[in-house]
């Protein structure tokens, strides 16, 4: 009887905590789209800047850092195996509204035929200030996006692409306009998923939309941290105070901002971009879903203890929202997502033993209201697919334990590998998981 009471309050705390939170998200998104319209009405969206691109060339190996370009912007693509979607991603930036752009793409050592995709590229596009960067052997995302930056990148702004995804013609030009505010450091990237014909590309769907609707609350607060890869705009005079990547985590986007916060988010600030729309190919089964999810959370709890410092830290070069909420709340999410499942499912043979259906229908309702309400207030969705998305909606709640479950099992992994979260070796290979690269999609991208 004790355990059962345990249990119950561990799922009444976990829906209380759910339910502030959606409250507080809602909220700070609707004072963050009022923001949006302010900040576009008085200082207007940033025009494109004429610019005659160099010679498409294919670099070499030992070449000193090149001086920056003012106005120019580095859009640096990091690969390796990626055949299926490199001409995609190429493809989307090469219609950017923006055209002070040098496109560097860094393939790591590659043994498909994204090298020879890049040249034929280059020499169907030579208006395209397109450079390929080879790696002879396989040294890790982080070093080869470093090397990159370092050796050949010479915008004033900087923006990280994956492989895999695309952007949308005027997402340069929005995420430059950020920059007018002196303070901000990066731009977080509105990220959607490309493919959800299957359950599992529906759920990654739901799962982007909500997660990236809290950046608003967080951006207002000014306590965000957390900005991944895919179309993630710096500073390069940023990049260069914090020495690029580190390579010591799983996931090198995640500890790049946070190393830039570390500086002092009060001067150093983090914000995201609604209008920065880019999308990424979801993963396309269940089992790589697990590996996506493990490496993401080890990546995450390895950056959360690198720089604990911040956690709950009274320096006034950071903001109280940051040390003593968004921290904090990053690592007790990690504890929720671990006892969550557990919970649920308890609280699911307590409604049928009891014949108490409530707590169940109540917590169904609530997922399913809060996922309504960020489809119809998404501003980027055409009416037909907030239309569609409107009738997933209702398989929200039960694709979500789907992913409660998968985090569950990532974090008893975390735990079985804690002995990396202090000692953190030097990551030096990687993988791309398989990609759908379908005609399909990249006509969409087009």
């Amino acid at each position: 009887m004790d355990i059962a009471l345990v249990v119950f309050w561990l799922f009444a705390g976990v829906s209380i905590l759910y339910v502030v939170h959606f409250g507080l998200y809602l909220v700070g998104a609707n004072f963050y789209d009022i923001w949006q319209q302010r900040r576009k009405g008085l200082s207007g969206v940033q025009q494109p800047v004429a610019y005659e691109p160099e010679c498409a060339s294919t670099a070499i190996w030992h070449r000193r850092a090149a001086p920056e370009v003012p106005g120019l912007v580095s859009v640096v693509i990091a690969a390796h195996n990626e055949e299926a979607v490199i001409v995609r991603t190429l493809e989307s930036v090469r219609r950017s509204t923006y055209h002070s752009l040098e496109v560097i793409v860094a393939d790591d050592a590659s043994s498909d035929l994204t090298g020879r995709l890049v040249r034929d590229y280059q020499v169907r596009h030579p208006e395209m200030d397109l450079r390929l960067m080879r790696m002879r052997k396989n040294v890790g995302k982080g070093a080869a996006l470093n090397a990159a930056l370092r050796r050949y990148a010479r915008g004033q702004f900087v923006m990280t692409l994956d492989a895999d995804s695309i952007i949308q013609p005027d997402a340069i030009t929005n995420a430059l306009s950020y920059f007018d505010d002196p303070y901000v450091a990066g731009v977080a990237a509105n990220v959607q998923i490309l493919e959800e014909t299957t359950a599992l590309g529906i759920l990654q769907r739901f799962e982007h939309m909500i997660g990236y609707r809290s950046k608003k609350l967080y951006s207002l607060l000014n306590c965000e941290f957390v900005v991944g890869g895919v179309a993630s705009t710096y500073r390069m005079r940023v990049l260069r105070k914090v020495d690029f990547y580190d390579t010591d985590t799983l996931t090198e986007d995640i500890g790049l901002s946070t190393k830039i916060t570390n500086l002092g988010n009060r001067r150093f600030r983090m914000i995201f971009g609604a209008d920065v729309v880019a999308k990424t190919e979801g993963v396309l089964t269940l089992r790589a879903l697990a590996k996506q999810r493990f490496r993401w959370k080890y990546g995450s709890l390895q950056n959360l203890i690198k720089y604990r410092g911040m956690m709950l830290n009274p320096h006034r070069r950071y903001t109280r929202t940051l040390t003593y909420y968004r921290m904090p709340m990053a690592l007790l999410s990690e504890f929720t997502l671990l006892i969550s499942p557990l919970a649920w499912t308890y609280a699911v043979y307590w409604s049928l033993v009891t014949q108490t259906p409530a707590l169940i229908i109540g917590a169904y309702a609530t997922i399913t209201a809060y996922t309504l309400l960020t489809v119809w207030m998404d501003e980027n969705l055409t009416v037909r697919e907030r239309a569609r998305l409107s009738i997933y909606a209702p398989t929200a709640y039960f694709l979500f334990y789907i992913m409660d479950l998968v985090q569950l099992t990532a974090a008893v992994r975390c735990i079985a590998r804690s002995r990396g979260l202090v000692k953190r070796p030097e990551i030096n290979t990687w993988k791309s998981p398989q990609r759908v690269g379908s005609s399909a999609v990249v006509a969409r991208a087009a």
